[in-house]
């Protein structure tokens, strides 16, 4: 696969994977599942997961865990509460934690579950 189109799936999974922990936080607490809401829960950890890719430069090595994988899922939780907090969304100590948690198993562990197949094919091509 030409290494921007990986680029460009590894950043879809990512942004999917952020829609699921906001619709099924959304789900679980009873909210509605309009889509305004949806968009209005959303949009800061998505502003905070593009700012994790660019700074990062993940482009280079979507798929690679330490470098961009964590500082990606980091900058996506912590930019996305600090946008919540100055949108007057509400941000309390749980949701931060189940954010924390829920956030790096899916960002950091699609990419640990990558690992074989990316070896495998970094391999072949040597």
């Amino acid at each position: 696969m030409k290494s921007w189109r990986t680029a460009l799936v590894a950043f879809v999974i990512d942004a999917v994977l952020v829609t699921v922990f906001v619709l099924v936080g959304r789900r679980s607490h009873g909210e509605a599942g309009s889509l305004l809401g949806v968009l209005t829960t959303l949009w800061p950890f998505l502003v905070g997961l593009v700012a994790g890719w660019l700074v990062t430069w993940a482009w280079r090595r979507p798929l690679a865990v330490v470098w961009p994988g964590i500082p990606i899922w980091l900058m996506t939780v912590a930019l996305g509460m600090l946008i919540r907090t100055s949108a007057g969304q509400g941000v309390q100590p749980s949701f931060i934690a189940v954010a924390f948690a829920v956030l790096g198993v899916f960002l950091v562990g699609w990419r640990l579950l990558a690992l074989p197949f990316v070896r495998r094919r970094t391999l072949r091509r040597a």
